[in-house]
Formats: structure tokens, C-alpha cells, sequence
């Protein structure tokens, strides 16, 4: 196999890496919506953690894309 080949193949692959950082903010959001609904006294309490959570999902799904991009642009 041609280098530029497994080039491609490494970026389409480490691009992957973004559908988990979409489905871990679906189901983070997802379940705190249903926490506040169910209690929503404790709602306010729980913000920061949400808010930390969805911060370290978003910087994964950066860390692929940059990946991603090394692999093909470098």
C-alpha cells in the first residue's frame, strides 16, 4: 500500500473519532435534561459538571479532527 494511501485511510479513520464526541453530547445533555426535569431543585447544583463534561467531550472531538488533519495535511 501507497504511503498516501494509509495517509488517507489514517485520517478518514481518526475523523471517526468526532461521531463519539456527538453521541457523548447527545447523551450528556440528554440525561441532565431528564435529571432536571425529574428534580428540579438539584438542577442548578449539577450545572457545573455538566458544563465540564460537555467541556472535556468538545476537546476529544477537537484532538480527532487535529489528528485527523496531521495525518493528511502533514
Amino acid at each position: 500500500m501507497e504511503t498516501e494511501a494509509a495517509r488517507y485511510i489514517g485520517a478518514g479513520l481518526a475523523a471517526m473519532g468526532m461521531i463519539g464526541a456527538g453521541a457523548g453530547l447527545g447523551i450528556l445533555f440528554g440525561n441532565y435534561l431528564q435529571a432536571a426535569i425529574r428534580n428540579p431543585a438539584a438542577a442548578a447544583s449539577q450545572q457545573p459538571m455538566l458544563f465540564l463534561g460537555m467541556a472535556l467531550t468538545e476537546a476529544m472531538g477537537i484532538f480527532a479532527l487535529v489528528v485527523a488533519l496531521l495525518l493528511r495535511y502533514a
